[in-house]
């Protein structure tokens, strides 16, 4: 009789590079036999990639752990990512978890299986975060329609609200040769676009003579991949020079996301920053007059230490007057270890709410006034998926679009004819 093949279940908690990481490893598990599963079957090992930049995060993770254990006591849990190398000691103690692997172990989690001893308590691999120097490249293949291609990890920056440094090490990258041959391979698996994640992706190169605009110049030259997109990028680190590559080129979309944090300079200084908002309205105007259809995301943090209400208004008035698109809108929660704690004057939770209330709200009136624009407008669409009797996908500009359609659109790129604005969405038509 042969042996049952073992079933692995994956869950990716936070941001695009842990999906990217996720998938990779999943990669190695599948070439060993393993069977994957969803994270919510009954499955041999349960491994859940953690993230910890809020509160939330933690509390996310502890309760997965949980839910894994209930729907199989003989299985194995492990857990990485960010949370695993920040708090070791706190999730061997959850109940149930096996093996706790830091951020120089993750990608060896196959490795270390033969540690796991249900008798026993969890067992942790981690080294301090100043030794993590490695680069592991990595890319999502789960979704055919796009993959998450790592091109950076870790960050030297000390923003004073921010445990990811502790978390994920210095700032470090690959060659530009050796992206690109990754990239390649995900040309090469069906996916027509890629989203270049990190955590600080403008650093690409940092020490070495190459730079982003280095790997950009090249990325732009694959073949078999028709749209490139930059998830996240430093205003700071945002050059004149990548504002007008990206908007002359036909592969990358025009779509900028860049956080932002706080329209109070007083507030940036306070949260250690690399910019003010001065150089932000010059980043967004810059992108504006070079190509007016460029879609600008942002990401804000309200309730900050120290954040007073004119602190607040200040945001609030300087984004409503910026010419962006969305808001990602994040309520400042305390972290261990950051330098924000040791500032005295703290947000009444109440405060945090209703800024964030506010913020949304402006962040919804952003994207509909941004949407209105383009409408009876036509516009590439890559349908990502099929819901309903309807296409969904987004437009190069990522405006998010439903379409009647055969599914069997799925995966292609089509002109779409927008038609009418519904608010988190346009309606629009095959051209």
């Amino acid at each position: 009789m042969s042996t049952p093949t073992k079933k692995v279940a994956f869950h990716t908690l936070g941001c695009k590079l842990n999906f990217s990481e996720t998938s990779t490893i999943s990669r190695d598990f599948k070439r060993y036999g393993f069977e994957k599963v969803n994270y919510t079957d009954k499955a041999d090992l349960y491994v859940l990639n953690t993230c910890s930049v809020t509160e939330n995060a933690d509390k996310e993770a502890r309760k997965l752990i949980r839910q894994a254990k209930r729907r199989n006591p003989n299985s194995s849990i492990a857990v990485i990512g960010c949370y695993a190398q920040l708090k070791p000691s706190e999730i061997a103690s959850i109940e149930g978890v096996d093996l706790v692997l830091g951020a120089e172990e993750k990608f060896n989690l196959l490795k270390h299986l033969d540690k796991i001893d249900l008798k026993t308590a969890a067992t942790v691999v981690q080294t301090h975060i100043k030794h993590t120097t490695n680069f592991n490249s990595s890319f999502s293949d789960g979704e055919r329609t796009r993959s998450f291609l790592k091109v950076q990890d870790g960050c030297d920056y000390t923003c004073s609200f921010c445990t990811i440094p502790q978390a994920r090490g210095s700032s470090r990258s690959d060659t530009v040769k050796g992206t690109l041959a990754i990239a390649e391979k995900v040309a090469n698996s069906n996916a027509r676009e890629i989203v270049l994640t990190g955590v600080n992706i403008g650093d690409f190169g940092k020490g070495t003579p190459e730079n982003f605009l280095d790997l950009l110049t090249q990325l732009d030259k694959l073949s078999d991949i028709d749209r490139i997109r930059i998830s996240s990028i430093e205003p700071n680190l945002l050059t004149d020079e990548i504002i007008l590559f990206c908007n002359n080129s036909n592969k990358f979309v025009p779509h900028f996301h860049l956080p932002l944090q706080s329209g109070s300079n007083k507030i940036l200084k306070s949260m250690k920053r690399r910019y003010n908002k001065e150089l932000y309205s010059e980043r967004v105007s810059l992108i504006k007059s070079t190509n007016s259809e460029a879609c600008i995301g942002v990401d804000v943090i309200v309730g900050f230490p120290g954040e007073e209400k004119e602190d607040f208004l200040k945001t609030y008035h300087f984004l409503n007057e910026l010419d962006i698109s969305y808001l990602h809108v994040f309520t400042y929660s305390e972290r261990s270890k950051t330098d924000a704690l040791k500032i005295k004057e703290v947000v009444s939770k109440e405060n945090r709410s209703e800024r964030s209330r506010m913020l949304h709200i402006l962040s919804d009136k952003k994207k509909r006034y941004f949407y209105d624009k383009f409408v009876k407008s036509i516009r590439p669409v890559l349908f990502e998926s099929f819901k309903n009797g309807k296409l969904i996908g987004h437009t190069d500009n990522y405006i998010k679009v439903k379409v009647e359609g055969p599914n069997t659109l799925i995966n292609r790129i089509k002109n779409v004819k927008l038609i009418q604005n519904q608010g988190s969405f346009v309606e629009g038509v095959l051209n």
